[in-house]
């Protein structure tokens, strides 16, 4: 990766952290999944800018992404907005009465959102369903799915992978965002599903681990899928990333900010201090 294309993708992953917090902001008391939006923002900058082909005048080859931890489609709204798929003034409308951007994203392909999320674990299945269709018509395209490292506790999620080795889905990008943390507390406390590695490789798929806030790390990883198997790839975030009374507190699994609290965030994203 050249030091010009790391520049871009950091900024973009900047800039949609500043997108979640400003979206989020003007919700008002409906408030928004900050803590797992803001852990995600390189996995998408590094996707998008990099390897999803999305075109609107094509879309039966379109590359899919697949948002399965659907609480975070305010983060993919912003990635959207980045990439012109979204305009401004959609991206205002988040959690307003009567828009179609709402907490957990709605089924909308020319908008860039493959799936009606919500359900923890199904968009999982939704997308090893989709790369298994893929196949079945010849198509070349790519399947990404962005699963939570808490839907993990589902055992539907776990039917859904021996299915994809089963078949070979060498289509099919598994993205963990490994935050984790989960609505109730740490995932460790909560259903401990280490070692995440081991699980995943004995469940038939090649398998990486990677820093999930290093875009070289992800593009890396993201460059060389595996042509005989599903690929995963196991992101080590931090959940509330880049906001410092965010990070690592359950408590903003789901929140709202006051006045106060938004320009702190602001000034700490932009690195103007953290005090």
């Amino acid at each position: 990766m050249t030091t010009e294309k790391k520049a871009e993708l950091e900024k973009l992953s900047k800039d949609i952290r500043l997108d979640i917090i400003k979206t989020g902001y003007l919700s008002g008391i409906k408030g928004a999944h900050f803590g797992g939006c803001l852990s995600m923002a390189e996995i998408l900058a590094t996707l998008y800018c990099e390897f999803v082909n999305y075109n609107l005048n094509d879309l039966e080859h379109r590359d899919r992404v697949i948002l399965s931890k659907g609480h975070a489609a305010l983060a993919l709204y912003c990635v959207l907005y980045e990439k012109g798929i979204l305009t401004k003034e959609e991206l205002d409308t988040f959690e307003q009465d009567g828009s179609e951007l709402i907490a957990h994203s709605k089924r909308n392909l020319v908008k860039g959102q493959e799936f009606s999320g919500g359900s923890l674990s199904l968009g999982i299945s939704h997308a090893v369903g989709v790369a298994y269709a893929c196949k079945l018509k010849g198509l070349t395209n790519r399947i990404y799915v962005i699963v939570g490292d808490g839907e993990l506790n589902e055992g539907l999620a776990w039917e859904s992978l021996m299915f994809a080795s089963h078949n070979k889905l060498n289509n099919l990008t598994v993205i963990i965002d490994h935050n984790h943390m989960q609505a109730d507390g740490t995932v460790e406390e909560v259903m401990d599903t280490a070692p995440l590695n081991d699980k995943f490789t004995s469940f038939g798929f090649d398998t990486q681990e990677v820093d999930g806030h290093s875009v070289e790390d992800l593009h890396l990883a993201l460059s060389n899928p595996s042509v005989t198997q599903p690929s995963a790839i196991i992101a080590e975030t931090i959940k509330g990333k880049g906001v410092s009374f965010m990070e690592n507190k359950a408590k903003w699994h789901h929140g709202d900010l006051n006045e106060l609290r938004y320009n702190k965030a602001l000034m700490e994203l932009e690195g103007k201090g953290n005090g």
